[in-house]
Formats: structure tokens, C-alpha cells, sequence
């Protein structure tokens, strides 16, 4: 089913949310990788503020490469997103809605995702010319020092992705395969 959802994202639209779902998201999303994830997770561990608030945020696991004249961002891709496993537990626990990456997460996540009312999102590897269409603006706005892995705020606008994990835990990668694995 085609869905389209407002960032920020509210508890009513994550529990909404079906895995298997086209989503199109419009808003404010945060971008943040491997190196940034490590910080905040420092700064957590040390009692200190985070650069962004988690309350209902949606993360975008993304670099973006550079952006050509005239362009806001440059290609804008997903990355893997088991590499934050270890982090996103302790995210969602503080009110983080959304993740955007690609492939598999850890059953860690998927609880923590339960746990939460959250959800996981594929963005399609492969296509970050075309994602980054939908970026309407792009500020770093913490760690600047990371370069491309600095954590950006993102302006978007129907930005495509499908619902891998929803609420409830169902999971698009393990459901698909049993749909068509054949005895």
C-alpha cells in the first residue's frame, strides 16, 4: 500500500505503518552514520545533550557524496545498516520513530523497534542520484568534522522508502522469503 507520512513522524503514523509498505516522506529527517552514531553514543554515556532531539525523528543512514553546481546534495544513497545496530537500541529507548538504511538488523533492533512503536525503512541501494531529487535542503548541523558523515538536516519531499520492520515486528526480508521459498 502507497502511504504518504509527514516528518517528524507521530506514534499514530509509525503504528500505521505496515511492513511491506510504500512510504513517501515529507519534512525534516537527520542523517547520521558510523562515526556519528560512536559520538552520540559517547555523549550519551557521559550525560550529555545530543545534537538532535530523538522524540519521533527518523534517521537517514547516509553520506551524501558532493553536491555538483546548482545541487543541494549530492548522490544520497543508503548505507548498510547493521553498522549502527549497536547504537540504535539506545535511540529508539529515547524516542527515535524511524531508521532508513539498508538490509538486515540485528534482533536487538527489532525488539527495540517493538518496544517502541518505531519502524525501519529500506531506501532503494543503488539510487542515490535519484533520492537525492527529493532533498529539498541540506545543512550540517553537528560534528562537522566528520565530513561526510557529519550529521545533516534534511529538507525532503516524498522521499521513497518501504517499510522493512514495522510496530509489531513483522520484517519484509524474512516474510518475502518464506512467501515465495519453495518445499
Amino acid at each position: 500500500m502507497d502511504r504518504h507520512i509527514n516528518a517528524p513522524i507521530s506514534s499514530e503514523d509509525a503504528k500505521a505503518l505496515k511492513s511491506g509498505d510504500y512510504v513517501y516522506i515529507t519534512g525534516t529527517i537527520y542523517t547520521a552514520r558510523d562515526a556519528a552514531h560512536k559520538r552520540m553514543y559517547e555523549s550519551i554515556e557521559k550525560n550529555q545533550e545530543l545534537p538532535i532531539k530523538m522524540e519521533n525523528n527518523i534517521i537517514y543512514y547516509m553520506g551524501p557524496s558532493p553536491a555538483r553546481e546548482g545541487r543541494t546534495i549530492g548522490s544520497a544513497g543508503p548505507t548498510t545498516s547493521s553498522r549502527m545496530d549497536k547504537y540504535a537500541p539506545v535511540l529508539l529507548d529515547m524516542g527515535l520513530k524511524g531508521m532508513i538504511g539498508k538490509g538486515k538488523r540485528s534482533e536487538e533492533v527489532k525488539s527495540a523497534i517493538v518496544r517502541n512503536g518505531a519502524v525501519y525503512f529500506a531506501a532503494v541501494g543503488g539510487a542515490g542520484a535519484l533520492l537525492s531529487k527529493c532533498i529539498k535542503e541540506s545543512k550540517v548541523i553537528a560534528y562537522d568534522d566528520l565530513g561526510t558523515e557529519a550529521i545533516r538536516e534534511l529538507k525532503v519531499e516524498n522521499f521513497p522508502v518501504i517499510v522493512v520492520i514495522d510496530c509489531e515486528g513483522n520484517n519484509l526480508y524474512e516474510t518475502s522469503i518464506e512467501k515465495y521459498r519453495k518445499v
